[in-house]
């Protein structure tokens, strides 16, 4: 299936990136949130973001013609006409689920119905529609406009077609698709990141180092640019947390029980750089402060 307009639910740090990233390659796109300070804050986002690739020469267009084509919705009405829609709340599970029932009713038939979920299984959303074969897993990672990888996650009932269609329009967007072939929670890259996040946050815990020296070694030795506090952060805390929570309800694997700091954070409300402080501190324009 041929994807013109893509129409987005959420309005949050990955469906305005997500917007973004579909808006620069060509793609009409509407970005809709129920919270109208959300969407004003996601389109101020995205003009600062795309001006600065522009300054940079590492977008083709103008800023205008970029942003020229999103629009903005303060609904669903408009699902109907997205040849793709994609869902990008918060991380729970009976959230998406009765957002995936509402878009079920209002998306035309043939679209894909894709979720931008980092752990809850695409069979538990499709579960809920009466077009499951239409439904797919399309997770993007933060900062979308940067990160270069998507997992195109397949659902038990997710069709052939559905698959292919998450491949091309991910391909399109100029990132590289990551197939995962069977729905278990926290797909694949998530599975392998957040053991390691879980077991740094144990040895900060016990003592064992700090979450600067962690991160500055794991840049260091590993090669990464972000360590896993620094990664965390940026992600959002609670996020994290939600990922964590929803694979060990499945699975009841010890390696994805979060940890009692990383909930007492959430607890706090120190989600990371969205709030000024998580691993931490960050100044209004979420930039790192010293300690």
């Amino acid at each position: 299936m041929s994807i013109e307009c893509v129409f987005i639910a959420g309005a949050g740090a990955m469906g305005s990136g997500i917007a973004q990233v579909c808006a620069q390659a060509g793609l009409a796109v509407i970005l809709s949130d129920t919270d109208e300070a959300s969407l004003a804050k996601a389109m101020k986002q995205i003009d600062w973001s795309v001006g600065k690739l522009v300054e940079k020469g590492k977008c083709k267009e103008d800023k205008t013609s970029v942003l020229g084509r999103i629009q903005t919705a303060a609904d669903l009405s408009r699902a109907g006409q997205g040849d793709l829609v994609i869902e990008a709340v918060f991380e729970n599970r009976e959230i998406k689920q009765q957002l995936f029932k509402e878009l079920d009713a209002r998306c035309k038939p043939g679209a894909v119905i894709a979720s931008n979920t980092s752990a809850i299984p695409i069979t538990d959303l499709a579960s809920v529609t009466a077009r499951p074969e239409d439904v797919v897993g399309v997770h993007f990672f933060n900062p979308v406009p940067i990160m270069p990888a998507v997992e195109i996650v397949r659902g038990i009932l997710t069709a052939d077609a559905t698959m292919e269609t998450g491949v091309e329009f991910v391909s399109k967007l100029g990132k590289t698709p990551i197939r995962v072939e069977s729905d278990v929670p926290g797909f694949l890259l998530n599975r392998i990141n957040l053991v390691g996040y879980v077991e740094a946050i144990r040895l900060l815990e016990k003592g064992v180092g700090t979450v600067s020296d962690i991160d500055a070694g794991v840049r260091l030795a590993f090669g990464r640019r972000m360590g896993p506090f620094e990664t965390g952060d940026m992600v959002g805390l609670d996020v994290s947390f939600g990922a964590l929570s929803a694979i060990y309800d499945a699975t009841r694997e010890r390696a994805f029980f979060p940890p009692q700091m990383l909930a007492r954070k959430v607890k706090a409300g120190q989600l990371g750089r969205k709030t000024g402080a998580g691993w931490y501190r960050y100044d209004e324009n979420g930039n790192k402060l010293e300690d």
